[in-house]
C-alpha cells in the first residue's frame, strides 16, 4: 500500500478513535442522571413549572430514558435534534444518531482522499451526510405529522362521544389511546401518562403541541384550555373543531387539484435543461464539453444552475398556497 493510502487510512481510524473516546468521557455518571430525573419528576429542580413538566415529559419518551451526555445536550439546545428525532419516531438517541453521521462523513472523505479525487470533493463529502441526515429526518417527521393530523378529526369525536357517556377528559385521552392506531394513539397515550405522574393536563397539551406542531392541534389544546379556565360546552367545541379540520382537508385538497397544473409545469421547466444536456452530451460529446472547456462555458452553466434553482423556488411558492 502507498503512503497516501496508510495515511488516509490511518486519519480515518484516528477520528473515528477520537469520536468514540470523546462521548465515552462525555458521558454522564448514572447516578446524577437518576438524581436529575427524580428532582424533576418531584418538581425540585431548578426553573417554573412549565420547564419542569416539559422535563418530565421528556423523561417518559424512550430516548428520553437513557443518560445524555454533553454532546446531547449541546445539540438538544442548539438543533433541537432530539425533538427531530422524536416527531421522526426513530428509536435512536441523539449520540447515536450523531456518532453514525460523524463516522459516516469521516469514511466518505477518507475514501475520496484514498481515489485521489479532487480537493473540493473533501468538503462536500464532511457536508453531505449530514444535510442528508436531516433532509431524512425533516421527510419523516412531516410525514408521521401530517399522518396525526387526518387521524385528528376522528379523534376529536371519539373524544366528545367519550365526554357526552360521562368520562373525564383524561379518562377520554386514554380511550384515544387505546382505540385509535398510531401515531395519535402513542401522542394521547403520553399525556394520559404524564397526567397519572401529576403533571396539570394543560401542561400535558402544551407539550403535545411541542412534539406535534400543527396548527389544528394547537387550536384545539387553546379551545380545552380556555374551556377549563372559563367554562362552557366542551363537546360543543370539539365538534365545531372537528367540522373545521374537515373543511380545512377539503379545501387544501380542492386548492391541490386546482394547481396540479403549475406544478406538473414546474417539474417539467426543472427536468428540461438537465435533460436536454444529457441528449446532447451522448449525441455531441464534443459540443457540449466545450461549455467546461472554456471559462466564458462554466460561468455560463453556473449561472444556468443558480437560475434554475431561483426558477423552482419561485414557481414552488406560487402554487404552495396556505390554507
Amino acid at each position: 500500500m502507498t503512503p497516501v493510502i496508510l495515511f488516509s487510512l490511518a486519519i480515518g481510524a484516528s477520528a473515528a478513535a477520537l469520536l468514540a473516546v470523546g462521548m465515552m468521557m462525555l458521558q454522564k455518571q448514572p447516578e446524577a442522571a437518576v438524581e436529575e430525573r427524580l428532582a424533576v419528576l418531584t418538581n425540585k429542580g431548578k426553573g417554573n413549572s412549565d420547564k419542569a413538566a416539559v422535563e418530565a415529559s421528556m423523561l417518559l419518551s424512550s430516548s428520553g430514558m437513557d443518560s445524555k451526555s454533553l454532546i446531547e445536550s449541546f445539540f438538544n439546545r442548539y438543533l433541537n435534534l432530539q425533538q427531530s428525532i422524536d416527531q421522526a419516531d426513530l428509536k435512536i438517541s441523539v449520540g447515536k444518531f450523531t456518532a453514525i453521521v460523524g463516522l459516516t462523513s469521516f469514511g466518505i472523505a477518507a475514501i475520496a482522499i484514498v481515489l485521489g479525487g479532487p480537493w473540493f470533493t473533501i468538503p462536500l463529502a464532511l457536508i453531505m451526510p449530514p444535510l442528508i441526515a436531516r433532509s431524512v429526518l425533516s421527510f419523516l417527521s412531516k410525514r408521521r405529522i401530517n399522518k396525526f393530523v387526518k387521524q385528528l378529526p376522528e379523534a376529536l369525536d371519539l373524544l366528545g362521544r367519550s365526554l357526552r357517556s360521562g368520562h373525564s377528559l383524561g379518562s377520554g385521552f386514554g380511550l384515544i389511546a387505546s382505540e385509535m392506531p398510531d401515531p395519535i394513539s402513542r401522542e394521547f397515550g403520553r399525556c394520559f401518562e404524564e397526567q397519572n405522574f401529576g403533571i396539570q393536563i394543560e401542561d400535558a397539551l402544551r407539550n403535545m403541541t411541542v412534539r406535534i406542531p400543527n396548527m389544528d392541534l394547537r387550536f384545539m389544546v387553546t379551545s380545552i384550555v380556555l374551556q377549563r379556565q372559563t367554562g362552557g360546552d366542551l363537546v360543543e367545541i370539539l365538534e365545531k373543531i372537528s367540522k373545521l379540520v374537515r373543511e380545512r382537508f377539503k379545501l387544501a385538497g380542492t386548492i391541490q387539484a386546482l394547481t396540479g397544473e403549475g406544478r406538473l409545469s414546474g417539474i417539467v421547466l426543472f427536468m428540461l435543461p438537465p435533460g436536454l444536456f444529457v441528449s446532447t452530451y451522448f449525441l455531441n460529446r464534443e459540443y457540449v464539453m466545450s461549455l467546461f472547456d472554456e471559462e466564458i462555458g462554466r460561468w455560463m452553466v453556473a449561472g444556468a444552475i443558480v437560475m434554475q434553482l431561483l426558477g423552482a423556488y419561485v414557481i414552488q411558492k406560487i402554487v404552495d398556497i396556505k390554507v
